[in-house]
Parts: C-alpha cells; sequence; structure tokens
C-alpha cells in the first residue's frame, strides 16, 4: 500500500465527503454521488479516480451503470501504523496512573 497516495487521496475535503457518502451506502453510481454536491460531474469523478488510484474506492460495472465501493483497507493500515501506536503510549500512561493510585488508595 501507498501511504503517500492514500494520504494525498484524504488531504482533500471533497474526496473526504465523497468516502462518507460511500459509508453511509456502499455501491453508488457517478449520478447518486454528485447530488446535493457543489462539483461538476467531471470534478467528482476526478476526485473518485485519485480515490480509486489510492486503493480507498473500487468500481464495479453493473449492466450500464458504474458502482462506486469504499475500500476500508488502507484507511485502517493508516490507523493501525500512524494512529494506534500514539494511542498506546497514552493507553498505558492512563493504566498505569490507575493502578498507582489505587495502589496509594489501598495503603
Amino acid at each position: 500500500m501507498d501511504d503517500n497516495a492514500v494520504f494525498k487521496a484524504l488531504a482533500d475535503v471533497s474526496r473526504r465527503q465523497l468516502l462518507d457518502r460511500l459509508y453511509e451506502r456502499n455501491g453508488q453510481t457517478l449520478n447518486a454521488l454528485c447530488e446535493d454536491l457543489d462539483m461538476t460531474r467531471q470534478a467528482v469523478a476526478k476526485h473518485l479516480a485519485i480515490l480509486e488510484e489510492a486503493n480507498l474506492v473500487s468500481s464495479e460495472k453493473q449492466g450500464r451503470e458504474k458502482l462506486h465501493f469504499i475500500n476500508v483497507v488502507p484507511i485502517n493500515g493508516i490507523a493501525e501504523r500512524w494512529i494506534n501506536k500514539f494511542e498506546r503510549r497514552h493507553l498505558s500512561a492512563l493504566s498505569a496512573l490507575k493502578k498507582a493510585l489505587e495502589d496509594e488508595g489501598g495503603r
């Protein structure tokens, strides 16, 4: 997985909005994704292409329609590599503090 491509794709608010829409309802057409957006159809298509390049979205032809699906695996990879390792340290510190306070209270 190319972290740079994922971060680049996630850096844009419009692309994050498209991912949110796919998270809410997976398997949407380009037209459905364009509804209620202040973007042209071409702009949405370009954003989707960047998301597909980063492997955050996949598409599948179904008859005459092309459906778009979110792929959460790259986002999970980012979370595991960049977020969870920092979170673990804080949780360990809080756990140690809790234990120390409980030990102190029991004396």
